[in-house]
């Protein structure tokens, strides 16, 4: 009976969570169609819509996070999340399922966001991302322009520097871009450390390969970090990236090794092992 229930279980979680992914893509091309393009009749000028519609894609975003624990599929909990409410933040987060840009969204009503040119044109996310007015990561030069007139205008930043999605267990490896765009908009950092436990949804893994049971993710906003600690008298501006963005990886690496295993502890599970 109880093995039966197991894979009653299993099956169920597979068909929801297709059922949510598909929920997520249709919805997307709907709010495109009708409640975004909406949204700017009803602003007065580009700025106006560009807020209103970050405002729609997170409550939206929102809505599918809840959906997908009611139906079973995770659970989720937020430490330290009033520091996402101060204006202007660099918000820098690590990358370890398909889900995380989504659950960030979800809990900050209004932030930019860097994207991959593949999510503009992704016919699912080209809508919401655009409309939204999140900055397409293609032009190097460009980036660190755009990313640091946002944030001198007061708005936040959210960014993935790993770049792509991390390997359970494998220390964090990150690109300089966070630590350029710092420097350049003279911003804190606000590290956010993200895990899944059981892992799930990560790179190359299909979204039908679900756990065996609900997955828990854990998002934790750390203290911020001030650049003037990298910016003593006669350090340049690379050595200074250089050293923020190896400050980043051995935070977050330990950091989401110590919370991993803590939820562990907590809820049971395996903490993952170098391959």
């Amino acid at each position: 009976m109880n093995m039966l229930s197991q894979r009653l279980g299993y099956g169920w979680r597979v068909f929801v969570t297709g059922l949510s992914f598909a929920i997520f893509g249709i919805g997307g091309v709907l709010m495109s169609l009708t409640v975004l393009p909406l949204v700017r009749l009803l602003s007065a000028d580009a700025a106006e819509t560009k807020r209103a519609s970050q405002r729609v894609v997170h409550y939206s975003w929102r809505f599918f996070v809840w959906f997908m624990k009611t139906v079973g599929i995770l659970t989720w909990e937020v430490r330290g999340i009033e520091r996402f409410a101060q204006p202007g933040r660099l918000i820098v987060a690590n990358h370890p399922s398909l889900l995380d840009v989504v659950f960030m969204i979800s809990f900050i009503p209004m932030i930019d966001c860097i994207v991959k040119p593949a999510i503009l044109r992704n016919p699912f996310m080209r809508g919401p991302a655009s409309w939204a007015g999140y900055i397409p990561n293609g032009d190097p030069e460009r980036l660190i322009e755009d990313c640091s007139r946002t944030l001198r205008e007061g708005n936040s930043l959210l960014m993935f520097p790993e770049g792509t999605r991390s390997k359970p267990g494998q220390p964090i490896h990150m690109k300089r871009g966070a630590a350029q765009i710092a420097l350049a908009a003279s911003v804190e950092i606000l590290p956010v450390t993200i895990t899944v436990v059981p892992t799930t949804l990560t790179k190359n893994e299909p979204w039908y390969q679900v756990p065996s049971r609900p997955f828990h993710v854990t998002i934790t906003a750390a203290e911020p970090v001030a650049l003037s600690r990298f910016l003593q008298e006669g350090v340049s501006r690379a050595a200074a990236a250089r050293h923020i963005t190896e400050y980043l990886e051995d935070h977050f690496t330990k950091s989401a090794a110590i919370q991993t295993a803590e939820v562990c502890a907590r809820i049971g599970g395996t903490v993952p092992v170098p391959v």
